[in-house]
């Protein structure tokens, strides 16, 4: 997405903050955009389930508005990235779920999509270490939702951590983990950048009877340096059909499930 698509996605964003709704016509006036560009720009932001598309204009999707993190670019960055890979690993993941279960989701953006697939869910608890995943889930009065306690260190991860956010995970068991990584190698297991992220990451690990992991096939083969899971300990892999047949194979003699999607 071009620099002069994203500003206006969010000029969009902060009309409809104010406004709850909004049309086509509308926009094309405050924005001084074409009224194709304003429609293309809607479906993105339709697909990111941040806005619901009416005739002839949009409104505000029924989750909560978060300012810092509907606006915040670096996250709108990486949530970019493969971005329809991202969401069938996501709409797998979630069909995972069964209900009664608890369950975790570590901070990252495909685990954020995770979470917006069980919005409609009910009878769920989950617990998380992400401060925008917890206010995504805010809005839904049927789903059971914690949020470790911690620190926020880098500026749009949303990702709390330390010694807070390791204590409150130790007070739960999860039926299944589904953890975003920024590397996973068939030998080396899950791996994150950031030492202190890796570290809860682990702690929600211990704590879950299955460790999925979700990924899209860019992290395959990558190594970052703080490990979280080794291969013995990462139950099952989610990921899209640009993982190669070798990569297949050597994740499946490690023990590990992979479902491509």
């Amino acid at each position: 997405m071009s620099s002069k698509t994203d500003k206006r996605a969010k000029d969009i964003l902060r009309v409809l903050l104010k406004q709850g709704k909004t049309s086509v016509e509308d926009l094309t006036a405050t924005l001084a955009a074409s009224p194709a560009s304003i429609r293309r720009d809607l479906a993105r932001l339709e697909e990111r389930g941040l806005v619901h598309r009416t005739h002839g204009g949009a409104m505000l999707t029924g989750g909560a508005v978060y300012e810092p993190f509907r606006f915040d670019a670096s996250f709108h960055v990486r949530e970019d990235r493969f971005a329809a890979e991202k969401q069938r690993i996501a709409h797998a993941a979630a069909a995972l779920v069964k209900d009664n279960e608890t369950i975790g989701l570590s901070a990252g953006t495909t685990t954020t999509l995770v979470a917006r697939q069980l919005l409609q869910r009910r009878e769920i608890h989950i617990l998380t270490n992400a401060v925008n995943i917890g206010m995504e889930l805010s809005s839904s009065s049927r789903l059971r939702t914690t949020i470790t306690g911690g620190a926020m260190l880098w500026v749009g991860a949303f990702s709390l951590v330390g010694p807070a956010a390791i204590e409150t995970i130790r007070m739960f068991v999860m039926d299944r983990l589904f953890l975003s990584v920024t590397g996973i190698d068939p030998e080396r297991g899950a791996s994150m950048i950031e030492p202190e992220e890796a570290a809860v990451f682990r702690a929600m690990a211990r704590q879950a009877r299955q460790v999925v992991v979700v990924a899209d096939s860019s992290k395959i083969g990558s190594v970052s340096p703080a490990v979280i899971c080794t291969p013995g300990e990462i139950g099952m892999l989610i990921t899209d059909d640009g993982i190669s047949d070798e990569a297949v194979a050597a994740f499946k003699a490690k023990g590990i499930k992979v479902l491509v999607v």
